[in-house]
């Protein structure tokens, strides 16, 4: 394929459209769940951690709803940016509330009980969102969508946030390190900070969208020319 990026043809673009659409209810409907459980077993250990990942579940349960109204525009693209910033927003949100709750809690000495359900929580996430997160990326490539990008992003850290909780609650749970959940909710802070700003700006994929050929499901993965990892301004 030359260097010069094919515009999808409407039937592609409007595949992928869909695509989006589902994984976005997808991830909706799994991080409602998971908010709930979250939430209910970290005010039951009174885990600012566990706490804070259900309310991650919760914005990025916002976030795939800003896919959902995006795309249920007949031209998405002129509601990219609105997109992008109502993510970013959501991203400071949940940085706000997390970076307080956790200095309140080291300055204040108070205590997180440990949690099983929530240990469950994130061991399940850890498993499941890396998969999510790549279909979205794989998705927002194609059709060379920022927004559709950022919220693979979202999952992405919901990810990341899985690992360091699960590592926050065995520690706590394992030697009773109390002070170890208000220092991993310091962490999902920080790295919805960064998401955050990348969303606000922009700056998730500055991709252009590209044809795909018949019967090669993968075969414009890479065709934009956008790393692995993500898509670069």
């Amino acid at each position: 394929m030359s260097g010069t990026a094919i515009a999808l043809e409407a039937g592609a673009r409007a595949r992928l459209g869909r695509r989006a659409q589902q994984l976005a209810a997808a991830s909706v409907a799994y991080n409602l769940v998971e908010a709930v459980v979250s939430i209910a077993a970290g005010a039951a250990a009174s885990s600012i951690a566990l706490v804070g990942f259900g309310l991650d579940s919760i914005v990025e349960m916002s976030s795939g709803l800003v896919i959902l109204w995006q795309f249920r525009h007949p031209l998405p693209e002129t509601r990219e940016r609105q997109a992008l910033r109502l993510i970013g927003i959501s991203f400071f949100a949940l940085a706000t509330y997390v970076t307080f709750e956790s200095v309140r809690a080291l300055t204040g000495g108070d205590q997180a009980n440990p949690s099983r359900i929530g240990i469950a929580v994130a061991a399940l996430s850890l498993m499941v969102m890396p998969f999510l997160s790549w279909a979205q990326r794989r998705t927002g490539r194609r059709l060379g969508s920022a927004a559709v990008v950022a919220d693979s992003s979202q999952t992405l850290l919901c990810t990341y946030l899985s690992a360091v909780l699960l590592a926050g609650l065995a520690l706590n749970a394992a030697f009773g390190w109390w002070w170890a959940d208000a220092v991993v909710g310091l962490l999902v802070a920080s790295l919805a900070v960064r998401e955050g700003r990348t969303a606000w700006r922009g700056e998730a994929c500055s991709c252009a969208p590209i044809a795909q050929d018949s019967g090669r499901e993968g075969a414009g993965d890479d065709a934009c020319g956008c790393p692995d990892q993500g898509c670069e301004s």
